[in-house]
């Protein structure tokens, strides 16, 4: 998902913040840190959702980065003696985290998902789709036994739905289309990361507007989809992202029901719609009542995914 309008990236430049005015002597080690980063997050209120789900995960993945440790490999760390210099750096890092409420994704410049990394800035909703966990094998039962050669990511962001789906599908070809310029721009560097030039396309359009007549064998779709009241209540964090990536409108299904109506003249025969729906499987059941289509289970529950195939999208637009 990402924004029609998001900002410039010369926006992105964020201030320098002093360290916290904290006893910073005291703190010696990363264990140190990282318990102390757990109680200024705490205190702050600080929310998650962008890659950890508490405190310590967060404090213990930014203290991390910060020293430039590995990322999966605490342990033989722990008790090692920080530097005063490494120590401010931290603590300046945290405040930032607690005062400005900015996601680590927006501190760090990159975020990962199921093991890919991906560069991250306010072009883009972090990434996090579960898209990318369905990839891996959830898709399974829905696919033919042949691998699909075209797939196509509709509103792609930063891309990271794109590029996981080319590494899974390592024949394919693959397009990804968004209407932000600004997230393509992000796309195009993700792109680059992983060298798939030749093999991923990306087209700043209207949903399908600038594919012309291409068809894919596999659609994937993590559109805007959060409802009104949600928007309403997202935590500051969410804030920071762009809002036009996550709004869809009062039942969350503006964006999807218009996926809904384009994919058949997209799909080939045999195609499969693929959507992330998050929370909304209640406002999608009510909104597409007579639409034939099946969940795809993930770890985090099992209807947060639809699919669709292109079939049962002709019959439903036909009544």
């Amino acid at each position: 998902m990402s924004a029609p309008h998001s900002p410039s990236p010369r926006a992105f430049a964020l201030p320098a913040v002093p360290s916290a005015d904290v006893a910073a002597e005291g703190l010696r080690t990363l264990r140190d840190l990282i318990r102390w980063a757990c109680t200024r997050l705490t205190e702050a209120g600080a929310q998650f959702g962008h890659g950890t789900d508490n405190a310590h995960d967060e404090a213990t993945w930014l203290a991390l980065w910060c020293l430039r440790l590995p990322l999966d490999k605490p342990e033989p760390f722990l008790d090692a003696t920080i530097l005063p210099a490494e120590r401010a750096s931290f603590t300046a890092l945290i405040e930032r985290r607690s005062v400005e409420r900015l996601p680590a994704a927006y501190l760090t410049g990159e975020a990962w998902l199921r093991g890919l990394r991906f560069k991250a800035d306010p072009r883009a909703l972090i990434p996090r789709s579960l898209l990318v966990e369905a990839l891996e094998d959830g898709l399974a039962a829905w696919l033919p036994d042949q691998p699909p050669d075209t797939v196509l990511d509709l509103c792609t962001g930063g891309g990271s739905i794109a590029i996981a789906a080319a590494l899974r599908f390592e024949q394919a070809r693959v397009d990804a289309t968004d209407l932000s310029a600004d997230a393509l721009a992000l796309a195009a560097q993700n792109q680059q990361l992983y060298q798939l030039e030749t093999r991923l396309s990306l087209f700043q359009g209207d949903l399908y507007a600038s594919l012309g007549g291409r068809r894919y064998d596999l659609i994937l779709s993590n559109p805007p989809y959060v409802n009104a009241r949600s928007m309403a209540e997202l935590p500051a964090e969410f804030r920071h992202e762009p809002q036009g990536a996550l709004d869809g409108g009062a039942d969350g299904m503006n964006l999807v029901g218009r996926i809904l109506r384009g994919a058949p003249a997209h799909l080939n025969e045999g195609g499969m719609l693929i959507v992330e729906i998050g929370h909304e499987a209640d406002h999608f059941e009510a909104a597409f009542p007579e639409l034939e289509f099946g969940y795809v289970p993930v770890s985090a529950g099992e209807r947060l995914i639809v699919a669709l195939s292109r079939d049962a999208l002709l019959a439903w637009a036909a009544r």
